[in-house]
């Protein structure tokens, strides 16, 4: 069978259900919109599984399928495409899988929502935008799908549009992600600018002769090809929440946990990851873009592992722990190791989604509870949920054992290790590597802190959910803007009457089983195609690397010692966490309700919502009231049309002033006009 039929129902598979939930949800009925989104999900990840294992074993050849034009204007030449590579077949079952699995897990979630078929529409339009961006050919539909996907996730964040936060979190992640399209499309122009072509296949062969090219700017000379890096990373940033423009990302944890799972832990945010790597001719030859990825990849994994710390809602710590592995994916690309950012790229889509969907069920067994600080043992009460979550955390700290020639741990240890020795052996010849890889170190070390500590605090030590427990939050934490009352974020508020945790429906816990295998199984089983002995027949040619860029060639013969370092930090950050939680229950919530400097940090996000709102917000509404009422009102309408306005009121009440009714008051009027116009001829006459 011809491989373009096949093509176009995975890609276009998703939009049918989407129109036919969306458009005719009402008439169809719940069970018709749920089962039909559904299915075609689980066609495409069937189709693109297959696409998959045919790169894997050899089998098949790059190919570009022109379905139809789009854009021809000048040198601008745009067609409707889809490009199936390495690459994209890896994004492509990362998509799939993970979004037929949350369509199948939602049916259990949203049982009680009334408004189903919108939900499921919205969840296959996602997929279908991140589709056709993961399969461009060129860059006008990669920014199509980059647009879409944000439409889409500012639809699903504010799913629950009744609630003011939901809204709030939806028009933010709106926001901030156009910050960064503007730089996106910036970056577009430049590279049209210099190559008089956006399509990839064109544009990737010309990139070389290109590497001297300038561009002048303020009396200096700017390499265009680090620029054009920058302008395209700055639209990564956005979609991909990286330090500065990461804002958005907790937020949207106000949308249903399903959406959580979907758009902030394997698909959208990666799709700026992806860029980078699809974008790999660009990047070898721009050292300078390359340089700021790495720097600001390692400053987010940082920074997102620090304020996990301090955070006690459950979603919100797996939010930042996304940020956080996220900047591990750039910063390995910024040092060159672009097929160990996507092999964590894969690896993460199974133990994050594993980790948002276990939330969910917890979230679910407590009657829609997300507040950490109000669980405890529940691991009894939910023990499936609680083992495929142990899984997760195990996968995403990375334990394993590093001993050269017998590696086994699960899908984070080998796709972390492999990120940390990639920055350790291009700090060899730049120190952004070492600065990437001590930052990676110390970040490891954090987020196995947090990992367990959000497992200790959820399912072991003592009930705090009981109705005989306090609840009362100490007065610290009321400063932040998304402290919790008793009412859950998820819309479905509970008292804290005497009820006990519960245990997920089956259809929910499907698909924690098949993410648990992946996050068990992905790294071992696919490391060696990724960023093994086998990557270069894997690739064919998908990633680009110089003949310089031996980073991961250089692994093999790394010291020891720094295979080991990531196990040692990520062992002692987990018996930290049992220290606190475990063996000395309530010694952290003492630290915490003492509200020291550093804790208030940390759990304020370093201030970056309350500098952003001082800044840009605040900043933005001044000069808006200045430009309005100084501006508009004052200025154009005050001596415009206002002011005319004012001017001939003023002289008709003058003028009625002598408007008096009395025959003898305009005899002496027109006395005097005669009088003038006699004086004026007079003297007109006599000079």
């Amino acid at each position: 069978m011809s491989v373009e039929p096949l093509l176009l129902t995975l890609v276009f598979g998703p939009l049918v259900g989407a129109t036919l939930a969306g458009l005719f949800g009402r008439r169809l009925g719940d069970l018709v919109s749920m089962s039909v989104t559904t299915g075609l999900l689980f066609l495409s990840c069937g189709l693109a599984w297959d696409v998959f294992c045919g790169f894997w074993a050899g089998h098949s050849r790059p190919v570009t399928i022109e379905i139809l034009p789009f854009i021809n204007v000048g040198d601008f030449h745009s067609a409707w495409s889809i490009r199936l590579d390495t690459l994209s077949a890896v994004m492509l079952i990362v998509v799939t899988t993970v979004s037929a699995l949350v369509h199948l897990y939602s049916w259990g979630y949203m049982a009680d929502d009334p408004s189903k078929p919108r939900f499921f529409a919205y969840l296959s339009l996602f997929t279908f935008a991140m589709l056709m961006l993961v399969t461009a050919a060129d860059f006008m539909q990669l920014f199509f799908g980059w647009e879409g996907v944000g439409l889409a996730s500012y639809l699903l964040i504010g799913f629950w549009f009744k609630k003011d936060t939901a809204s709030s979190a939806a028009i933010k992640a709106f926001v901030v992600n156009r910050v960064g399209d503007f730089g996106f499309a910036l970056g577009i122009m430049t590279v049209f600018w210099m190559f008089h072509t956006i399509r990839f296949a064109e544009l990737f062969p010309l990139i070389a002769a290109k590497q001297n090219a300038t561009w002048s700017f303020i009396g200096q000379d700017w390499s265009a090809l680090d620029l054009a890096g920058f302008l395209l990373f700055i639209g990564a940033m956005g979609k991909s929440a990286q330090f500065f423009l990461h804002t958005w990302l907790p937020d949207a944890m106000e949308g249903p946990t399903p959406v959580s799972a979907l758009i902030h832990a394997a698909t959208m945010v990666t799709a700026g990851v992806y860029m980078v790597c699809l974008l790999s001719p660009l990047y070898e030859h721009a050292p300078v873009a390359r340089a700021i990825i790495t720097v600001i990849g390692a400053i987010t994994a940082l920074f997102a592992a620090t304020v996990g710390l301090a955070q006690n809602d459950i979603k919100r710590v797996i939010a930042y722990s996304t940020c956080s592995q996220l900047g591990y994916m750039f910063f390995a690309a910024g040092v060159g190791a672009y097929q160990a950012a996507m092999f964590h790229l894969f690896t993460h889509a199974f133990f994050k989604a594993l980790l948002f969907l276990g939330a969910g069920s917890v979230i679910h067994g407590m009657h829609h509870e997300q507040d950490m600080r109000k669980m405890g043992a529940v691991g009894k009460f939910l023990p499936i949920t609680y083992a495929v979550m142990v899984i997760g955390t195990i996968a995403i700290t990375g334990l394993g054992i590093p001993i050269k020639g017998m590696e086994f741990g699960f899908a984070g240890f080998f796709s972390k290790d492999t990120i940390l020795g990639a920055a350790y052996v291009a700090g060899e010849h730049s120190p952004y590597g070492y600065f990437a890889f001590c930052i990676g170190i110390f970040a490891a070390g954090l987020t196995a802190y947090y990992s367990w500590r959000l497992i200790f605090m959820t399912f072991n030590g003592t009930a705090k959910w009981g109705p005989h427990e306090d609840h009362g939050h100490d007065d610290a934490h009321a400063h932040d803007d998304h402290a919790h009352d008793d009412h859950a974020h998820d819309d479905h508020g509970h008292g804290h009457g005497d009820f006990k945790p519960h245990e997920s429906p089956v259809v929910m816990l499907i698909p924690l089983f098949v993410l648990a295998a992946g996050a068990i199984g992905a790294g071992f089983l696919f490391a060696p195609s990724f960023v093994g002995e086998h990557r270069e027949a894997f690739w064919q040619g998908a990633i680009f690397t110089a003949k310089s860029n031996e980073v991961l060639e250089k692994i093999e013969s790394l010291p020891s010692w720094v295979g080991y370092l990531p196990l040692v930090v990520s062992v002692l950050g987990a018996l930290v966490a049992i220290y606190f939680y475990l063996l000395r229950e309530g010694l952290a919530k003492r630290i915490a309700d003492n509200d020291g400097p550093l804790h208030r940090f940390l759990y304020n996000k370093w201030y970056f919502d309350e500098l952003y709102q001082a800044v840009f917000v605040n900043g933005a509404k001044a000069l808006g009231d200045l430009f309005w009422k100084g501006g508009d009102q004052k200025i154009i309408d005050g001596l415009g049309p206002n002011g005319f306005a004012w001017l001939a009121g003023f002289a008709g009440r003058q003028l009625g002033r002598i408007q008096s009714g009395l025959v003898y008051h305009y005899a002496f009027v027109m006395l005097l006009g005669v009088a003038g116009l006699l004086s004026y001829a007079l003297w007109a006459f006599t000079h």
